[in-house]
């Protein structure tokens, strides 16, 4: 999403790795392949009859967003946790690829989308002979929630992201990010920053058959104050960060890198796809053009507090 070229991109070949599913606990093994200009990332499922293997990563194939975001076909095929390896694909700057996968959800790794973007770098990548289109946002759109949540899309110079979060344990606290991500940003300031959650939701998933894979290998754990990783912290705000990263896979799944700046505050996987699909109802609101190095070249964000907080 993020690359200079001005021409589509994919892999130079096929790369595999092999993990077990935050959620179902199941084992996975998972196959980044190239694919031809235009055809955007799918997803392919090998455990189940071809005819009902294809589900293609696009926001209006998003069916769940509890726990994370899911997309699934009209035959009723899944596949879940597809944020943060859809956040690595646009970070590298892949617009184009098939993921085989012998399983229904793409496997956790250590919680960040950095093993995803180092199967990307061993790979390798290609320019193909098809210009990239982007997503241009024309005039602003939000959605929001009781809770004071809110995703926003606006015009902008190339793409930025800007992100905020509050939690009542001192932990975590308030924490906002902006950056208009290079595909070198994104290595280095979000990419390696981990899924995290509270011990008590923890249990209390577990108690209903979730979260099975789940461990203190593969996301940051806060217990009240404090975070129960031996290792600590990737990033002083990983947990903002790693927003950012979940943001940037649910925004990949509009088909095309988008021309605006992205605003959330304490918003999730439900008003991520929500602010695409009001984006997208709104024909006044949005144009598919072919950008020019301008349009990248200087990309502007806003790294003012987006939220009062006590």
């Amino acid at each position: 999403m993020y690359a200079p070229t001005l021409l589509q991109r994919t892999l130079k070949a096929p790369i595999h790795c092999s993990g077990v599913g935050v959620h179902s606990g199941r084992r996975v093994t998972l196959t980044l392949k190239p694919a031809e200009a235009g055809t955007g990332i799918t997803f392919v499922r090998t455990d189940v009859p071809a005819h009902r293997a294809v589900v293609p990563a696009r926001w209006d194939r998003v069916c769940d967003t509890r726990l994370c975001t899911v997309v699934g076909n009209e035959h009723g095929t899944t596949v879940g946790t597809i944020e943060h390896l859809m956040a690595a694909l646009a970070g590298a700057g892949i617009d184009n690829a098939e993921i085989e996968l012998d399983g229904p959800e793409v496997p956790i790794m250590d919680g960040s989308a950095e093993p995803f973007l180092f199967l990307v770098d061993c790979a390798g990548q290609v320019d193909e002979d098809t210009p990239r289109r982007a997503i241009r946002v024309l005039r602003p759109i939000t959605v929001s929630d009781d809770k004071g949540a809110s995703a926003t899309l606006q015009p902008a110079v190339g793409f930025s992201i800007n992100c905020e979060i509050e939690f009542a344990s001192r932990a975590i606290g308030h924490q906002r990010f902006a950056l208009s991500p290079t595909v070198d940003d994104f290595k280095a300031e979000i990419s390696r920053a981990r899924t995290f959650g509270f011990l008590h939701e923890v249990e209390q998933l577990r108690a209903a058959g979730l979260a099975r894979g789940g461990s203190l290998e593969n996301s940051v754990v806060v217990n009240g104050d404090s975070v129960l990783n031996e290792d600590g912290l990737r990033y002083e705000d990983e947990f903002v960060r790693h927003k950012i990263l979940d943001a940037m896979g649910d925004l990949a799944l509009a088909g095309a890198p988008i021309m605006g700046r992205f605003v959330g505050v304490k918003s999730g996987h439900r008003l991520n796809n929500l602010v695409l699909r009001a984006l997208f109802a709104d024909p006044q609101a949005w144009r598919m053009e072919v950008p020019t190095a301008a349009d990248w070249a200087s990309a502007e964000w806003d790294d003012q507090p987006l939220a009062k907080t006590a």
